[in-house]
């Protein structure tokens, strides 16, 4: 089934926003405080422009390659099944990296209402974890209405913060500014780690760009969405940063497991630690339901495609899902939960995420050397996105680079003796088809922000036909 290309502008810009904001605003503030303090607020907006370049090869490789999603289709396009597989793998290892995070934040957040003792932190971890890899076994019928309470629920506690910081910024500007002062007082050599776990915030764009088929003049549309996306969320990341840093003095804000609620207390009391503690707990489950699912998928697309172990692609016999996958991503995610901290688990991620996007940065050089096409920037954004993917590989720590190396090397194991094994083919039709994506990408739209920018589009349309029609 060919799909007609009436996706528009605010359609692709939709569904980038609401495929990169998620719950690391409540985690990632205070950890960059306790490394570079307020100067924190401009590697916020370095990590911006460096997803945004990135987002753009991932944006112009999906249209080189536009009946397939992901990077492991773009490498493989390029190049072969197993610098895809590596790029897959490495993608795979990231995201499964990073669903203990929010099992941590959660019980972080939780314990401003209650104090759990050590056990009780474990068994709410187990119940986070395992609750959402049965509700993703299950599956979730995504109803309207309550997809757009859900969406509210999370972002206004955010936007309430933001409202009352630039009160006070308006009202008492000397209160603010105070806590920017001195703006880097831990000089700058944490710029490294401190952009690593920054960028983390900023990715899920490699999930936000749709095939090019379904997109109006997509040579345009595409790269403006992906700007005017990035710099939605930019905006929205920084605008909720600039009050964090201003209304809580930097030393502070870095002793706390939950910024936002410290933050929050300060601007609202004590209703406003509370406010902010809900919309934190609705985030993180939302972020880590969305991830699970994601990691799921792609085990089960390499398993189809016969480079990974069978039981990935196994279904559940009345469900459909592939739940043998998502339980034993679940099996690791708790075991991480337990003895990990979240700024190594956030880097460890990155050093495999920058691997990954270091492989497609090359896929588009072939791709856009091969293809006829003509796309803006074609030529230098590939370059631009290795020399960032190489500088993020470098700033993570000695333990990434020798851990996530050898990781990536048993891939190359791993690949070796799952190679010759047959595709499923019947299934590999069902997850790589056209519509099949369509219907994935587009559901991208009802997620936290994205969702949030849709339903104002959606007022303004009509009350602009409302004023016609008088």
């Amino acid at each position: 089934m060919a799909f007609k290309a009436d996706l528009s502008l605010f359609d692709m810009t939709n569904i980038v926003v609401g495929s990169v904001v998620g719950a690391d605003i409540y985690i990632a503030s205070a950890i960059t405080a306790g490394l570079l303090g307020p100067f924190s607020l401009v590697i916020w907006v370095v990590a911006g422009i460096f997803a945004t370049i990135i987002a753009l090869v991932f944006a112009y490789c999906s249209y080189y390659v536009p009946k397939v999603g992901g990077p492991f289709a773009y490498v493989s396009a390029a190049f072969d099944d197993f610098y895809g597989f590596l790029t897959g793998w490495s993608m795979w290892i990231a995201e499964l990296i990073s669903l203990p995070v929010f099992a941590i934040a959660f019980v972080r957040y939780l314990e401003y209402i209650v104090v759990l003792p050590v056990h009780e932190e474990i068994l709410v971890k187990g119940l986070f974890l395992f609750g959402l890899t049965s509700i993703n076994i299950i599956g979730v019928k995504a109803a309207g209405r309550a997809n757009d309470i859900l969406t509210m629920i999370k972002l206004l506690p955010l936007l309430l913060l933001i409202g009352a910081g630039f009160s006070v910024f308006f009202t008492q500007p000397s209160t603010i500014l105070a806590n920017y002062q001195p703006f880097a007082p831990l000089g700058l050599s944490n710029i490294g780690a401190a952009l690593v776990l920054v960028f983390w915030a900023y990715v899920g764009f490699e999930l936000g760009t749709l095939p090019a088929a379904e997109v109006k003049d997509p040579r345009t549309t595409v790269p403006k969405a992906i700007i005017f996306g990035m710099a939605i969320v930019g905006i929205f990341y920084l605008s909720t940063n600039f009050v964090v840093y201003g209304a809580v003095n930097w030393t502070a804000l870095s002793q706390t497991a939950t910024p936002l609620v410290l933050v929050g207390s300060v601007l609202l009391g004590a209703s406003g630690g509370l406010i902010m503690t809900v919309g934190a707990l609705f985030s993180v489950s939302g972020s880590d339901e969305s991830g699970m699912l994601g990691t799921g998928r792609l085990s089960y697309a390499m398993s189809i495609d016969g480079l990974f172990p069978r039981l990935f692609s196994k279904l559940h016999p009345k469900y459909h899902t592939p739940y043998a996958g998502l339980v034993l991503q679940g099996v690791i995610a708790f075991f991480l939960s337990l003895y990990s901290p979240i700024a190594g688990l956030i880097s460890f991620a990155v050093f495999n995420l920058a691997f990954a996007f270091l492989l497609t940065c090359f896929s588009l050089v072939i791709l856009a050397r091969h293809g006829h096409k003509k796309l803006i920037g074609q030529d230098i954004l590939p370059w631009a996105g290795i020399a960032i993917c190489i500088y993020l590989l470098y700033s993570t720590s000695l333990f990434d680079k020798v851990i996530g190396g050898g990781i990536i090397l048993a891939g190359v194991f791993i690949y070796v003796f799952f190679s010759p094994k047959q595709d499923i083919h019947h299934l590999k039709e069902l997850f790589l088809s056209e519509e099949a994506i369509f219907t994935r990408r587009l559901a991208k739209r009802e997620r936290f922000l994205g969702n949030f920018i849709r339903l104002l589009h959606r007022g303004y349309v009509r009350l602009k036909r409302h004023g016609h029609t008088q």
